[in-house]
């Protein structure tokens, strides 16, 4: 019996290799680990009938990713699958050609599991605006895994899948990564083509990978970065960065960006540090004066964009549909029906602040801020390799908790929406637990690094993780 629990992404190509089971045990073994756990925790919006069969026609383990069964997000194009967004507006729509990232895993012999879930169109913190169903926490069913990207952290949580992908426009990635305790990596914008991702903010949106460890980041990374001829801003592998991660690292810490933390997560932060210290690094408080703004920048930027992109999305070309007695009935009662209450406030936000008027006072003074963010952190890292805060300010919270309230919602991207403003990769790392309730809740840690810089953050992030065993 596979083992699945200890598995990565490392291990399990070192027992392909070696025989020691074969593409289809592993796949089987995890589809059977799916159909017991998936109807209590909703994951998996859909698995993939032939899954097993692919399994069986993978014989070379050229890639690390060979026979690797993998999970994506509702929203990456699967040639002739159903590709949702979590909404639906797309609840019938399938994918006509294959997202850069799945043609990427097909290749190399990755078993793509099924799709998972998340909120509306990457709408949320919590997975709680999907209109399938929340997903719960495998630490704590009463409780979310985070968002967006909370059917793909939740699946590596539960191990529903040896990895998966997520797409990140605020922290889509990195908070859900904090809350079911996994590894989380925003890439730098552009490394990761964005070819069949569906658009939320088409500046901010990067893909990236949940693991159980930053060595299996770094493998999953390095296949799905690249230069894609048909994404304008992709880069290319090696452009940019090449300097040489340093093994003893001087880390940032702006301790002014902290003040709403709940006092159970500082003092695993404060643990984080001391740990770093004891590896030897230097770490140092930092000033990054207009920090405090990247919320409201995100809050302008993002609805702006969202409201542009979800144009498409009209009942017309494709997905579903509502007659009316005119085509603009047939527009209010499609999208009215059709998108959820997140996406209809986003969308209104967007339209607002680019509206006659108002466009220069919100959106181009968000877009100045952002500058001014961005300055920041180009001075920070002249004196500094990395920056580190905590990855969240609380452990995950309950189902429905903050339901009522978005703004309370939003505040729990503080941390992690400057990364998506400034371009910048950024990567959480499980660093311990909190007790909450009789429950053990995962927390975690993020650091981020120069533009391009991601070996800084699997050097450093490896070095934190080996402290911790």
């Amino acid at each position: 019996m596979i083992n699945l629990k200890d598995l990565t992404i490392k291990k399990a190509h070192e027992h392909l290799k070696k025989g020691d089971f074969s593409p289809q045990e592993l796949t089987a073994a995890y589809l059977k680990n799916i159909e017991s756990k998936n109807k209590d925790l909703h994951i998996y919006l859909e698995v993939f009938e032939d899954a097993l069969e692919k399994s069986k026609t993978i014989s070379k383990f050229d890639s690390p990713m060979s026979g690797i069964p993998v999970a994506l997000k509702d929203n990456m194009l699967i040639k002739g699958k159903i590709s949702s967004s979590g909404s639906k507006i797309l609840e019938n729509y399938i994918a006509t050609y294959d997202s850069f990232v799945a043609s990427k895993l097909q290749e190399t012999g990755a078993i793509i599991l099924g799709r998972t879930n998340m909120d509306e169109f990457a709408m949320g913190s919590s997975t709680e605006n999907s209109a399938y169903g929340v997903t719960k926490n495998p630490y704590d069913p009463e409780r979310v895994p985070g968002g967006s990207s909370g059917g793909s952290a939740a699946a590596i949580a539960a191990d529903l899948a040896l990895a998966s992908l997520g797409s990140d426009t605020g922290g889509s990635i990195r908070q859900p990564a904090a809350f079911c305790g996994v590894v989380g990596l925003k890439p730098t914008y552009g490394r990761v083509s964005r070819r069949g991702l569906m658009a939320l903010a088409s500046s901010l949106d990067q893909i990236g990978p949940f693991t159980k460890t930053v060595e299996d980041a770094e493998i999953f990374y390095n296949l799905i970065q690249g230069k894609d001829s048909l994404d304008s801003t992709s880069l290319k592998i090696g452009e940019g960065n090449s300097k040489a991660a340093p093994k003893k690292m001087k880390i940032g810490v702006p301790y002014h960006f902290m003040e709403d933390v709940n006092e159970e997560v500082m003092k695993n932060f404060k643990e984080a540090v001391s740990k770093l210290e004891s590896l030897g690094h230097e770490v140092k408080e930092i000033k990054l004066p207009n920090v405090k703004y990247s919320l409201a920048v995100y809050y302008i930027i993002m609805p702006a964009e969202a409201s542009s992109n979800l144009a498409r999305y009209d009942g017309v070309k494709f997905g579903y549909h509502q007659e009316g007695g005119n085509l603009l009935e047939d527009y209010l009662l499609t999208r009215g029906s059709g998108f959820g209450k997140e996406p209809r406030r986003r969308i209104m936000l967007g339209t607002y602040v680019l509206s006659s008027g108002y466009y220069d006072a919100y959106y181009g003074r968000a877009n100045e801020v952002a500058n001014l963010i961005k300055a920041d952190f180009e001075r920070a890292f002249e004196e500094v390799d990395v920056v580190l805060t905590p990855t969240t300010a609380s452990p995950a919270f309950k189902i429905g908790e903050k339901a009522a309230d978005p703004v309370a919602m939003y505040l729990s991207d503080v941390f992690t929406v400057p990364a998506n403003i400034t371009g910048l990769p950024s990567i959480s790392i499980p660093s311990g637990f909190t007790e909450v309730d009789g429950k053990k809740l995962p927390l975690g840690i993020q650091f981020t690094a120069p533009f391009l810089a991601e070996n800084f953050l699997f050097e450093i992030g490896k070095q934190f993780e080996g402290s911790n065993k």
